[in-house]
C-alpha cells in the first residue's frame, strides 16, 4: 500500500534519518524491487553489471566491480593488487577500523600513521616514518567525504614504490581537482552501507580501477574463486553484491550529486553559525568535500554531547579510540619503527578525544541547522555557568 504520510521534522533533530532519504524515491524503489522479484537475479546479474557500469563512468574509471561490502572491497582490491601475506600497509590511525581490518583481512600488517590536525586526514611526514622494506601500499582515507592531497599521496607513493588504495567510503562523488575519489589511486574501495552518501538498503561495496588485472581478479576473488562456471581457479570469497542492492542503488545514484550538493549547502550555513570554540573539518579548496558527516571538535566533548541531547540535538563521535588502540591491534603490539605503540600518534589520538558529529543529511533544513547551532550555543553557555 502506498504511504501517504511524508516524514516530518520533529523538535529532536536526528544524527541521520534514513526515512526521509529514502521516502521521496519509494515508489521508484518499489518498482526496481518487483522488476527483481520477477527476474529472480538476486545475487550478481543484469542490475548489477547496469550498476557497475553507470557508477564506473559517474567514478570517471573503465571498471567498477560489485561486492558484499566496503570492508570486502578494501580486501580485494589489495589482494587483486598482489598484496601478500606479511607485507605492510600503511593506514592512518584516525578511521573507521574497516580501513585496517581490510589489510589484516589480506594477511597485510597495518602500520599506523598520523593525521593532519585540521583536516584529520593522512599526514604523509608521519607515513614516512614507518616505511620499512616491507611496505607495499598506503591507504588514504578519504574521510568526512574530503579527498585527501592525492598529488602529494602519488608523489609519495612513486617515489617509496608503493600501490594507491583510495578507502573512499565516505567519499562518492566527491572531487581532488576534477577528478572524482575512486578515480586517484591505482584502486579505490567504496562502502554503500545504508548512511553512507549513497547507500543501499542493506550492505554493499564496491572497487573502481583503471586496472584491467586488478579488475578481473577481484570478479574472480568475490565470487569463490571462479573464472567460469565450475572452474575456481584460486581460493576466494564469497562476497557477491545482490542484485536487489544494486537496483536500489542504480535508483540513488541519480539522486548523489543533488543531495551531496545538499550537505555542502548546510555545511556553510554550519560554518556561518557556529559558535567560535567549535572547531570544524578545515576545507581544502582544490578538492570538493561532500560531508558524509559534519565534524566539530571542542575540548569537553562528551558533556556537550550530553547536554545537547537534553535539547534533542543526536550527535555522533567518529572515531574512538583510535584504530591502533582498538584491541585487535593494541592487543598485538603493532608498533611503528621507532617502537612506539598504543600511546603514540598524537594528532589521530586528539581527534578521538575532541571530534563530536553534528546532525548531516542531505534532507537536514535550515531550519533544524539553526536549532542545532542555537541548542550549542546554550549547551556552551550552561557549561561555562
Amino acid at each position: 500500500m502506498k504511504t501517504t504520510n511524508i516524514p516530518r521534522a520533529t523538535a529532536e533533530v536526528p544524527l541521520v534519518d534514513l526515512g526521509r532519504n529514502n521516502f521521496v524515491i519509494a515508489d521508484e524503489l518499489r518498482t526496481a524491487f518487483d522488476s527483481v522479484l520477477q527476474d529472480g537475479g538476486f545475487v550478481l546479474g543484469e542490475e548489477v553489471d547496469a550498476f557497475e557500469a553507470e557508477f564506473a563512468d559517474y567514478c570517471g574509471v573503465g571498471h567498477c566491480v560489485g561486492v558484499g561490502s566496503g570492508t570486502a572491497a578494501l580486501t580485494l582490491a589489495l589482494l587483486a593488487a598482489g598484496v601478500q601475506s606479511g607485507d605492510e600497509v600503511i593506514v592512518p590511525a584516525h578511521t573507521y577500523i574497516a580501513t585496517a581490518l581490510g589489510a589484516l583481512n589480506a594477511g597485510a600488517i597495518p602500520r599506523f600513521c598520523d593525521v593532519d590536525d585540521e583536516t584529520g586526514l593522512i599526514d604523509l611526514r608521519s607515513a614516512a616514518e614507518v616505511l620499512s622494506t616491507r611496505t607495499v601500499a598506503v591507504i588514504p582515507v578519504h574521510l568526512y567525504g574530503q579527498v585527501c592531497d592525492m598529488e602529494a599521496v602519488e608523489r609519495f607513493a612513486r617515489r617509496h614504490g608503493l600501490l594507491v588504495v583510495e578507502d573512499a567510503a565516505q567519499a562518492h562523488g566527491a572531487r581532488w581537482e576534477t577528478a572524482r575519489a575512486g578515480s586517484l589511486g591505482h584502486v579505490g574501495a567504496f562502502s554503500f552501507y545504508p548512511s553512507k552518501n549513497l547507500g543501499a538498503l542493506g550492505d554493499g561495496g564496491a572497487i573502481c580501477t583503471d586496472d584491467d588485472a586488478i579488475a578481473e581478479r577481484t570478479r574472480r576473488l568475490r565470487n569463490l574463486g571462479q573464472r567460469r562456471k565450475g572452474e575456481h581457479v584460486e581460493a576466494g570469497f564469497n562476497e557477491r553484491l545482490d542484485g536487489l542492492q544494486a537496483a536500489m542503488l542504480r535508483i540513488k545514484l541519480r539522486g548523489l550529486d543533488g543531495g551531496n550538493a545538499a550537505r555542502r549547502e548546510r555545511a556553510a550555513q554550519y560554518r556561518d553559525e557556529l559558535p567560535e570554540t567549535c572547531r570544524p573539518l578545515a576545507e581544502d579548496p582544490r578538492g570538493e568535500c561532500v560531508y558524509h558527516l559534519f565534524p566539530i571538535r571542542v575540548a569537553d566533548r562528551d558533556g556537550l554531547a550530553a547536554r545537547l541531547d537534553r535539547r534533542g540535538v543526536r550527535t555522533g563521535v567518529h572515531y574512538w579510540p583510535a584504530v591502533h588502540r582498538q584491541p585487535p591491534f593494541a592487543a598485538n603490539g603493532l608498533r611503528d619503527r621507532n617502537g612506539h605503540g598504543p600511546t603514540y600518534l598524537g594528532n589521530a589520538v586528539s581527534w578521538t578525544e575532541e571530534e563530536l558529529s553534528l546532525p548531516m543529511f542531505a534532507e537536514l533544513t535550515p531550519e533544524e541547522v539553526m536549532q542545532v547551532t542555537e541548542a550549542i550555543a546554550e549547551a556552551l553557555e550552561e557549561a561555562r555557568k
